[in-house]
């Protein structure tokens, strides 16, 4: 069955229970991975880890014109051309039109359209560019895996991602490395009356983990 058709008639939980009774997002820091594993990573309940960045360079170096440049030498290649690119309401047609906005709307100045974007990096020469500014966070089990393939998403205020559901097969985690972005959590339609909807601001440096494997429905 095609993906697009899977996601249209995704199974229903068996219960509500991997939500039910989740009514905040736990904040926690110099967390051991033993605990981290035994109590969050895993289960349905996301929490975030304020300290997972503090010896990366990423939230210093990366930025709109990092980017730009990082994609100016590299995005030719066939590798990155073969990325998946998400524009949401801003009409790009392509990475590369993303990453070449005139500085005034990349600012904001008053006027300008708002914008987002999110893209995977599969290009594995630009991943190891990326890589020398972050690494794994120290809080993951020893045992979990390390996917090949790593997500971006930037923008400002006014526009973000549709309410939709991602279909992975791992537990996500993701950081904010610059600014505050709010997440809406709510439980699949059959669990509206057992789950509540979750409204959670990540800051700078939080590194929030969510059970993407459960259909919680987010943007």
């Amino acid at each position: 069955m095609p993906s697009q058709l899977q996601k249209a008639f995704r199974p229903p939980p068996e219960s509500c229970n991997f939500c039910a009774g989740i009514r905040s997002v736990p904040r926690v820091s110099n967390v051991d991975p033993d605990d981290f594993e035994r109590r969050y990573a895993y289960g349905a309940g996301p929490v975030i880890v304020t300290d997972a960045t503090a010896n990366w360079t990423a939230p210093e170096v990366f930025d709109y014109w990092f980017f730009g440049k990082i994609y100016e030498t590299y995005g030719a290649r066939r590798g990155a051309a073969r990325c998946q690119f998400f524009p949401y309401k801003t009409g790009f047609r392509s990475l590369q039109e993303a990453l070449s906005l005139e500085e005034a709307r990349v600012n904001y100045e008053p006027g300008t359209e708002p914008w987002y974007f999110g893209w995977s990096n599969c290009d594995p020469v630009i991943l190891k560019v990326l890589r020398e500014h972050y690494g794994r966070p120290y809080f993951l089990p020893r045992a979990s895996e390390n996917n090949a393939v790593d997500w971006v998403f930037m923008g400002g205020t006014g526009l973000g991602a549709h309410m939709h559901v991602d279909n992975v097969r791992l537990p996500s985690w993701q950081s904010q490395l610059k600014g505050a972005k709010e997440w809406i959590l709510a439980p699949p339609p059959e669990c509206y009356y057992s789950c509540d909807f979750l409204s959670v601001v990540v800051q700078t440096g939080d590194t929030s983990k969510f059970n993407l494997k459960v259909p919680l429905i987010h943007l």
